[in-house]
């Protein structure tokens, strides 16, 4: 298994195929294996890729740091560079869904060098203004409770109205999910929530240099993923290279409630930048139908 160290702290990622490289970032509930379906879909579509899915620190087999100061959205975004550095990779794909999608827009941002595009999934949970501080309440609440009891509530988490939806759909697929996020430890997803999601900037702080980004960036959301629409929606009309694609009927988990039209629509996307079909929005304002704006 594969591995690399950044920061004195191990991390594990997959490797598979040769070509452009997509990077696979997971989000608070999944890990590496989360990203199963779209490595074998892309592996299965001219081979044209090398697909690599970090598993972030605190989550196994990376190391579990027992300190909270080994933790933070920084630490993540780092771990992604230093994973290119140690691979010698010029330049990736970068996918995240959730926490991962977070961490992809940061790439953008903080190393656009490094990325070919961005695909942000469920991305902007905590970033509406409105619900901000009930998240960063709710986050800094689960870490303590997380380390009171020395447990994930997996079935409570697997269960909320925007991660049901995969229930619904694939029972087995979301128990799987379930008992992924039941294995892992405590200590890693407490320091986690705290640590990343909880301390992690709003998105519209950055919104300065999100209009400035010239990536080609996909966003996806779920149309029953509350937390994150008015976010999809904002980032959209800030972003000047963003396409956004809103899932019917669907929740937080795209890739895994929809992994086929998931990996359909990350494949054209990446198909859509190579061939040099990914616009830029206009940038006149919108008067009437009838007027150009000119």
């Amino acid at each position: 298994m594969p591995s690399f160290t950044n920061q004195g702290i191990n991390l594990y990622y997959r490797d598979r195929g040769a070509g452009e490289a997509v990077i696979f970032l997971h989000e608070f509930g999944g890990d590496a294996r989360s990203w199963d379906y779209q490595i074998n879909y892309l592996s299965h579509h001219g081979s044209l890729f090398r697909t690599l899915a970090l598993n972030a620190r605190g989550y196994p087999p990376s190391d579990v740091p027992e300190t909270a100061d080994a933790y933070g959205w920084k630490e993540n975004r780092d771990d992604v560079i230093a994973l290119l550095d140690n691979l010698q990779i010029e330049k990736a794909h970068m996918v995240g869904l959730s926490m991962g999608g977070y961490i992809a827009l940061m790439l953008g941002l903080a190393a656009p060098e490094r990325c070919l595009s961005v695909v942000c999934a469920s991305g902007g949970s905590g970033a509406h203004p409105p619900t901000r501080e009930a998240f960063i309440r709710d986050s800094v609440t689960s870490a303590e409770r997380i380390f009171k009891y020395r447990q994930i509530p997996a079935e409570g988490m697997a269960s909320a109205p925007n991660r049901v939806q995969l229930k619904h759909k694939n029972e087995a697929a979301w128990q799987q999910f379930r008992q992924h996020l039941s294995d892992r430890p405590y200590v890693g997803a407490a320091n986690t929530l705290s640590e990343v999601q909880a301390k992690r900037p709003s998105l519209h702080d950055f919104a300065d240099q999100l209009t400035r980004l010239t990536l080609p960036v996909l966003l996806l959301c779920g149309d029953e993923d509350e937390p994150c629409l008015d976010v999809n929606l904002w980032l959209k009309r800030t972003l000047p290279l963003a396409g956004l694609k809103i899932y019917p009927q669907s929740g937080h988990l795209l890739n895994l409630e929809m992994p086929d039209q998931f990996s359909q629509d990350i494949l054209s996307f990446f198909n859509a930048v190579a061939e040099g079909h990914w616009r830029r929005r206009p940038e006149q304002a919108f008067t009437s139908m009838f007027e150009s704006g000119k």
